[in-house]
């Protein structure tokens, strides 16, 4: 069964939005693993504008399923890390102003720079995933990075499936198969819904981890968290 592991970001935006501990990060944390969810994601960014940095040293103890730490690999996102030893480090190319994730790697051009910094967590027993495009040959590059997984950035086949386009899944499936041949494991996430995920999960061969957040905690809304995450744990069944 592929990995459900939610990202809690946009609890924390709520958080920070009164600037007081309601909801509650760390609560929320052990509840979402008690409904079932095996992982746990956040993605601190420089402006600590949803998930702060001592919420990634406070949530250490907390998650006792799977750990994973997004974000752009700067100093001090790395000091963070090597720090903490989550499960699962996700490299993902932030500009600091971004909104939200909106490209992979180029995993040609920044070959040297992911080595360097793969060994780097892979020396500490750190798994590390890059998180990318469907594309062939950048996919190609990844496998010679020292990374174990790759995330597959999925907003562009959230959008084409959103329209009717079932085959926008077909890049995601020959990424997935060339992966699988060169070694990598393979997550997903970015768009991925209680709409979307099952027909992806079932088309997209080896799938090991989904991370998701906004959708899971926007519909969260309307049916409850923990209904929320027993719905998607069924459609990864």
């Amino acid at each position: 069964m592929t990995k459900l592991s939610v990202n809690i970001n946009k609890i924390a935006t709520l958080r920070n939005a009164r600037g007081g501990n309601t909801p509650n990060l760390l609560q929320a944390a052990i509840d979402i693993q008690e409904f079932g969810a095996q992982g746990i994601t956040i993605h601190p960014r420089p402006d600590e504008r949803h998930i702060k940095y001592q919420d990634a040293y406070d949530l250490k103890p907390i998650v006792t399923t799977e750990y994973n730490i997004e974000g752009n690999p700067t100093p001090k996102f790395m000091e963070l890390v090597l720090a903490i030893k989550p499960t699962q480090v996700t490299l993902v190319p932030d500009a600091i102003d971004a909104i939200t994730s909106n490209a992979g790697w180029d995993t040609i051009k920044n070959q040297h720079f992911l080595q360097e910094v793969i060994a780097e967590f892979k020396r500490n027993n750190i798994r590390t995933s890059i998180f990318m495009d469907p594309n062939l040959k950048l996919i190609e590059a990844a496998a010679t990075t020292g990374a174990d997984r790759i995330e597959l950035y999925t907003e562009a086949y959230a959008v084409g499936y959103a329209k009717g386009d079932k085959n926008a899944i077909k890049p995601y499936i020959s990424s997935a198969k060339i992966a699988s041949e060169l070694g990598l494991g393979i997550n997903a996430g970015h768009d991925l819904s209680l709409e979307n995920l099952q027909y992806f999960a079932k088309e997209v061969p080896n799938l090991l981890e989904v991370s998701i957040g906004h959708a899971l905690i926007a519909e969260s809304l309307y049916f409850g968290l923990q209904n929320v995450v027993s719905m998607y744990l069924n459609k990864l069944r």
